[in-house]
């Protein structure tokens, strides 16, 4: 894309998805957030709205890791999400996401888009 004097700019989608690859961690692994009980959200990640989460009810859940993915840093996914409970609600969660946010993570982490595959 360019604008009239010629020169390259960046379309909306490709700032969004380097805005979510800078985020991301090096490896599922580094994913090391609680599997049980109430997380808390900083205000810099939920600003408004409910910002505790149970994750004992699958809704709450959901709408934590949606939080989460869209709007954490990278300390932030790494503190709050768990590479076990992320696999298995890859397959419902990628569709509550923006498809910028679901290309980048699927594209980084194979594994995501095999276990949407496989269920879906």
């Amino acid at each position: 894309m360019e604008d009239a004097g010629g020169a390259d700019l960046i379309s909306p989608a490709e700032v969004l998805r380097a805005r979510y690859r800078s985020r991301l961690p090096r490896t599922l692994v580094e994913l090391g957030g609680p599997s049980r009980g109430v997380v808390d959200l900083p205000l810099h990640v939920v600003w408004s709205g409910v910002s505790s989460f149970s994750l004992e009810r699958p809704k709450a859940r959901m709408s934590l890791y949606r939080i989460v993915l869209a709007e954490g840093q990278r300390q932030d996914l790494i503190r709050f999400l768990n590479k076990d409970l992320l696999l298995a609600q890859w397959p419902v969660l990628r569709r509550l996401v923006s498809r910028h946010l679901r290309e980048v993570w699927e594209e980084a982490f194979p594994e995501l888009a095999q276990t949407a595959g496989a269920t879906g």
